[in-house]
C-alpha cells in the first residue's frame, strides 16, 4: 500500500475514507453491539475484558481515558475496581456513545464518566492528563494506529499506564485455521441473523485479519515511548492484552 491508503477489511481504500466507513459500521451495529460481542465470542470477552482490569489493578482516585470505549464496558469496570475516580469515554462514532450513556444512567454512574467524540489519532486533551489509557478491541479500526499510540503517551502523565486489548494471531496453524473457518462462515451469519447487518460483521472479521501478530505490535508500543512494554496472550492469543508504561 501507499502511504496515502490503508485497509478497510480486505479492501485498499484511500486513508481518508477510513473514518467514514468505520463510523458507519459501528453506528449500523451500536444497539446490538453488546449482544453480539456475547454471541462472536461465546461470552468470553467478558473474561477478557475482566482479565485486562486484573493485570490493570485500578487504583482509587485514578483519571481513566478509554478510547474507542463505545458502551463503556471497559470504563465501568475500571470505575467498579478502582471505587473512585473518573473515566473519560472517547468514540468515533456517536450512537455508540449513545448506548454507554444509557447504561451509565441505568447504573448510576454518570458522574463519573464523560463522553466525547473523537478521534484517536487526535485526541481532544491536554499533555499529561490521564493516570490509564485503554483501548479494546478498536486500535485495529484507526486509521493510522501507531499515530494512536504516539497520542496514548502524550496524553498520559508520567508512570501512567496503556493497555491494549485486541484479537490476535493464535501461535498454533492448526489452530489458527479452524478459527478462521468459524469467523468467516459463522460470525457475518450470526451479523444478519442478531443485528440484520452481514456486512459490518463481515468487515470486523476481516480487520481481525489484518492486524499486526503480537510481536509487531510489541514493536509498535515501544516505538511510541512506552517502557516496560509486554504482552499476555488471552485463549492462546486469539486475543492478546499489550501493556506499557510512560516513564
Amino acid at each position: 500500500m501507499s502511504e496515502n491508503t490503508t485497509h478497510f477489511g480486505f479492501q485498499d481504500i484511500p486513508e481518508n475514507e477510513k473514518a467514514g466507513r468505520v463510523r458507519g459500521v459501528f453506528g449500523s451495529v451500536a444497539s446490538k453491539y453488546d449482544v453480539m460481542n456475547d454471541v462472536m465470542s461465546l461470552g468470553i470477552h467478558r473474561v477478557w475484558k475482566d482479565a485486562m482490569m486484573d493485570w490493570l489493578a485500578p487504583r482509587p482516585g485514578q483519571q481513566l481515558l478509554d478510547v474507542a470505549g463505545g458502551t463503556g464496558d471497559i470504563a465501568f469496570r475500571f470505575l467498579k475496581r478502582a471505587g473512585s475516580g473518573h473515566a473519560t469515554v472517547l468514540d468515533l462514532t456517536e450512537p455508540m456513545l449513545i448506548e454507554g450513556r444509557k447504561r451509565a444512567e441505568a447504573d448510576a454512574m454518570a458522574a463519573s464518566l464523560d463522553w466525547v467524540v473523537g478521534d484517536a489519532m487526535a485526541l481532544p486533551f491536554e499533555d499529561n492528563s490521564f493516570d490509564v489509557y485503554t483501548i479494546s478491541f478498536g486500535i485495529r479500526n484507526v486509521t493510522r494506529p501507531q499515530e494512536a499510540l504516539n497520542e496514548a503517551y502524550r496524553v498520559l502523565r508520567p508512570g501512567g499506564r496503556l493497555m491494549v486489548l485486541e484479537f490476535s494471531q493464535i501461535p498454533n496453524e492448526m489452530m489458527q485455521k479452524a478459527y478462521d473457518l468459524y469467523s468467516f462462515n459463522v460470525i457475518p451469519r450470526m451479523g444478519q441473523a442478531v443485528a440484520g447487518d452481514r456486512d459490518s460483521y463481515q468487515y470486523l472479521v476481516e480487520s481481525i485479519r489484518q492486524f499486526p501478530d503480537q510481536e509487531t505490535f510489541l514493536g509498535m508500543v515501544k516505538k511510541a515511548g512506552f517502557g516496560n512494554a509486554k504482552y499476555r496472550n488471552l485463549s492462546m492469543g486469539i486475543a492478546c492484552l499489550h501493556s506499557g508504561w510512560k516513564l
